[in-house]
Order: structure tokens, then sequence, then C-alpha cells
């Protein structure tokens, strides 16, 4: 992908679950794409288009998120700008879980009873929520974030 990039692609990160090592991860690889805009989409949609991506989402109001799709293997690859706190998101939470195997092992049975008796993505999002914002929270208290 860097090579289809060249200038273009500010940084390439795999996040999500299948970036943990020994987490419980869906066979669907979670990558950011840091590009200087992301609605310069003919920057990089060419290019990834002939990779075999296909844009699905584009929401403008959300830190102007692309994601792109790739079927064989199974990519979302999310497009955000530089800075953007979903990005910045991603990294902490995939970085904390890599070194805090209780909170791993925490979020892999979130994950396993979200999972149960739900048929969509927003709906399983949601049963593991709870979990999730109280990762987070864990993470802003150790930066100094917010307050104990």
């Amino acid at each position: 992908m860097e090579a289809a990039l060249p200038k273009v692609a500010l940084s390439i990160e795999h996040v999500g679950s299948t970036a943990v090592p020994g987490l419980l991860a869906k066979p669907v690889i979670d990558i950011d794409l840091i590009v200087a805009d992301p609605e310069q989409e003919q920057d990089y949609v060419p290019a990834l288009t002939s990779l075999g991506y296909d844009p699905t989402v584009r929401e403008r109001s959300w830190y102007q998120h692309r994601m792109l799709r790739h079927d064989n293997p199974r990519v979302n690859l999310h497009v955000f700008g530089p800075g953007c706190p979903e990005h910045i998101r991603h990294i902490l939470f995939r970085d904390w879980l890599r070194e805090r195997p209780a909170d791993r092992q925490r979020y892999a049975d979130a994950k396993m009873l979200a999972k149960d008796g739900v048929t969509t993505a927003p709906d399983y999002n949601l049963r593991k929520q709870n979990v999730v914002r109280e990762i987070y929270r864990d993470i802003f208290k150790h930066q100094g974030w917010v307050g104990g």
C-alpha cells in the first residue's frame, strides 16, 4: 500500500483487534491511513481501487472519515487526516491492550459476550461499549488527561 501512495500516505497503522497479539479477533484487518486531506480523494482512492479496495463510507461530519474495504484478505481501511482524535484513540487503545494482559482479557471477554444474539455491528459495539469506555477512562487517567 505504501508503494501505491508515495507522498500521500503520511502514516499507515495496523489497528483493531488483529493488531493485538493474543486477542480474539474476527478475520478482519483494520488499518488507519493518514493523509494530508481526506477530502482530496483523487490523491488516494484511484491507487487504492487499483489494489482492490472499494470505497464504502464517506463521513465528512466525523473527522472527514473515509473507509475502503478489501475482500481478500478482508480489510477495513480507515482514512483520516493528521492529528485526528479517532486515529489517536485507535493507537492508544491498541498499545494499551498490547501492554496490559488483564485489560486485553477483559476486552476479549466483553467481545465474546457482545457477539451472542446480535446481528449488526452497531448492536455488537453497543454491547461492549461499557468495557471499552472503562478502558479508555483508564488510558486517559494514566496519561493525566482526566482526574482520579
